[in-house]
């Protein structure tokens, strides 16, 4: 559990902590992704998908010096009270989908199936790179399967004859 509260007074651990979501007492990581989908929806769903990949991008960079940085302080090499991860996971995972509950609620399933799974490419990337590149790029593979899952999913759907 994080518990030094000095940190608090630099910026990196508030988005390392996904804004306080990873302080949660049960199932940080699923805070998180509930946090960044929320903050989805209401800020970036209806935005241009150029805008939506450059808050990704620039979100990743800025994980992976949050956590570089708390991995420093900490010396913990990847707690789970890190949670930006799933937030830049969780907001792949609902790119290019409809701003809709029941796309939304897939997506965020299937990411955190994917996330704590860890099978396949998501587990090889959790235990291939470290640090704070490590603690970001096995979530941003876990968004990009629940993407192409959901994807997937929703074309069959649309694909269903209607009676």
């Amino acid at each position: 559990m994080f518990t030094d509260q000095r940190l608090f007074k630099h910026p990196y651990a508030w988005i390392a902590l996904g804004f306080g979501s990873g302080l949660s007492k049960k199932a940080p990581g699923t805070a998180g992704s509930l946090l960044a989908l929320l903050l989805w929806w209401g800020l970036m769903a209806e935005q241009p998908v150029w805008l939506q990949l450059l808050v990704i991008a620039v979100g990743f960079e800025l994980g992976v010096r949050a956590s570089n940085w708390m991995i420093a302080k900490t010396g913990v090499k990847d707690p789970g009270y890190i949670v930006w991860d799933e937030f830049i996971g969780q907001w792949i995972a609902l790119l290019l989908l409809p701003k809709s509950l029941p796309a939304y609620a897939l997506a965020f399933a299937l990411f955190r199936l994917f996330d704590i799974v860890k099978r396949g490419p998501v587990g090889w990337a959790d235990r291939r790179f470290s640090g704070g590149f490590g603690v970001m790029i096995d979530d941003v593979i876990a968004g990009l399967l629940a993407l192409a899952s959901a994807k997937t999913v929703f074309y069959f759907i649309a694909a269903l004859p209607s009676f």
